[in-house]
């Protein structure tokens, strides 16, 4: 069985991931980063897929980017983007984009691998229906799989840890057909940028938004739980 390190942020697309991992046969350690984000309720969705998952280890690792700040979603006087059309979408960098998050997980994620003997790291990174962060481009994965192989004992040894993206190019209501095909619950699953102290969506966030486009496309009834 090939053990695996999943990054689970307890969103749907890493959800997704996690599901189909499992069902592949895989020995799933998942990671999930608490960086003192905006939205602490995906930690408690993480753990809760975690365990319906059945996953060998979840680890949740604390690192407070809001030391850094520069991000709607670690700096209160950042203003988040909402209500932004669905075309516009992706066409700039929006207040979301947290600086080099992506790069920052896939190194905590690349130590946790190899102390586990793991031979792949899991991503849930998605190149069409995304806000336009430059760290889920194909190219990113390409340029980091090349790091990852020089900086790891188990490169310098041949054995160079694969990072595998399943969700880089489906759309969010092909993640969502697949999700369901695994039996994935979505209503315990959390996504927007700005919930409540209830656990409600608040519909408006880019990613509220893209996840409700997901559900419409996928022809799937939206079990998130909304405040309007």
């Amino acid at each position: 069985m090939k053990k695996c390190v999943v990054l689970l942020s307890g969103g749907l697309d890493s959800s997704t991931m996690c599901a189909l991992a499992t069902s592949e046969g895989r020995e799933v350690h998942a990671l999930t980063i608490n960086y003192n984000q905006r939205n602490v309720w995906e930690l408690n969705a993480a753990r809760e897929v975690a365990r319906v998952n059945h996953v060998a280890e979840h680890l949740v690792f604390p690192i407070d980017l809001t030391l850094f700040g520069g991000s709607a979603l670690t700096d209160a006087s950042v203003e988040l983007d909402k209500d932004v059309s669905l075309e516009d979408i992706g066409k700039s960098i929006p207040s979301s984009y947290v600086p080099a998050r992506n790069t920052i997980f896939l190194s905590l994620a690349l130590g946790f691998a190899e102390t586990r003997d793991a031979s792949e790291i899991w991503l849930g990174v998605n190149q069409l229906d995304y806000s336009g962060y430059p760290d889920c481009r194909p190219e990113y994965i390409e340029a980091y799989k090349k790091m990852a192989k020089l900086a790891t004992k188990a490169g310098v040894e041949g054995r160079p840890l694969e990072i595998r993206t399943p969700l880089l190019l489906l759309s969010k209501s092909e993640i969502i057909s697949l999700g369901l095909s695994l039996g994935v619950d979505y209503s315990i699953t959390r996504t927007c940028y700005d919930l409540d102290e209830n656990g409600l969506s608040c519909g408006r966030c880019e990613a509220c938004l893209l996840r409700k486009k997901g559900f419409e496309e996928a022809g799937a009834p939206d079990p998130t739980p909304y405040r309007n």
